[in-house]
């Protein structure tokens, strides 16, 4: 099959890409610059492409079977307006144009990353965006596959590692409000798995998926986790959400632009997905934390 990862130099669209190859699709990965040497497989062809341009998106989907939309925008979840850096211009818009092209090259197969939580009617409006994306996918008359994913984790991320990165140079480890946040955490693995099987079978794999790990747990229990395997131990020390993001209020107009008030909204937010229809589905494991954190993280 020859399969499209937009996104894929991404840290979810990487796992996908290499979990597909391993499989033995033929893949190309779509992305707005050439990813530097050695992060993709070698067999893995690079297509100059950006979503938010749709006359860039006609020849890498020429003779395509399947897409993954796995694009992110970079430092995700903090937005840069001034860049175009938003939920609203990358999430929801570049999806609509992936697919409308999908559709015009006559791509058999569309499988999209939304995001536990989305709906019409939701607090935040990254999830009103996903909702919207999940609308046009469905609208389109692709064949599809949807997942929802709950807080992603893997060697790769910019989340976890960044907690494991302030115990290395740091006596604690801060964490922005009380810790109690619940989430099922993903092993990255485990989901790009799961969109390598609803490629192959899609006449079981057809819909809509929530998808997190086997276990839900507060963010503390996450971190506390990841310090435990990684052989390394530090206090938390949890600061109150409203004084972030008044602290956040002036970072977003720092250079780098660190953080902003609707990042801490969104590193904060419960993120637990129900994950019955897809075991149901699937019947692919699940891998609990602390096995997969071992798996790259044990000293």
């Amino acid at each position: 099959m020859r399969i499209l990862v937009a996104g894929g130099t991404g840290f979810l669209g990487r796992e996908i890409t290499r979990a597909l190859v391993e499989r033995g699709h033929t893949l190309s990965v779509l992305s707005r610059s050439r990813p530097s040497a050695g992060l993709l497989p070698p067999e893995v062809q690079w297509l100059a492409g950006d979503v938010t341009d749709p006359a860039s998106l006609a020849r890498p989907l020429a003779g395509v079977d399947a897409v993954v939309d796995a694009v992110q925008f970079p430092n995700s979840p903090i937005e840069n307006p001034r860049k175009g850096l938003t939920f609203e211009r990358i999430d929801l818009g570049g999806t609509r144009n992936l697919v409308d092209a999908s559709v015009a090259a006559g791509v058999s197969r569309f499988i999209g990353l939304s995001g536990v939580g989305a709906a019409p009617d939701a607090a935040y409006p990254w999830h009103r965006f996903k909702w919207q994306e999940e609308q046009h996918i469905v609208a389109s008359g692709l064949a599809h596959t949807i997942f929802r994913p709950s807080w992603t984790y893997g060697p790769g991320d910019v989340s976890l590692n960044r907690f494991l990165g302030f115990a290395r140079r740091l006596p604690f480890v801060p964490v922005i409000g009380d810790g109690r946040t619940r989430i099922n955490p993903l092993f990255v693995n485990d989901l790009a798995v799961h969109v390598a099987a609803a490629l192959e079978d899609p006449s079981s794999h057809s819909g809509l998926f929530e998808i997190g790990g086997p276990e839900v747990l507060t963010m503390d229990q996450v971190i506390r986790t990841a310090l435990e395997v990684a052989g390394r131990r530090r206090p938390l020390f949890h600061q109150p959400k409203a004084l972030m993001k008044v602290i956040a209020g002036a970072l977003q107009f720092a250079p780098g632009r660190p953080l902003t008030p609707g990042a801490v909204d969104f590193i904060t937010m419960d993120g637990t997905a129900d994950t019955s229809a897809l075991v149901a589905a699937f019947g692919l494991r699940l891998t609990p934390l602390p096995e997969a954190l071992a798996s790259y993280l044990r000293p």
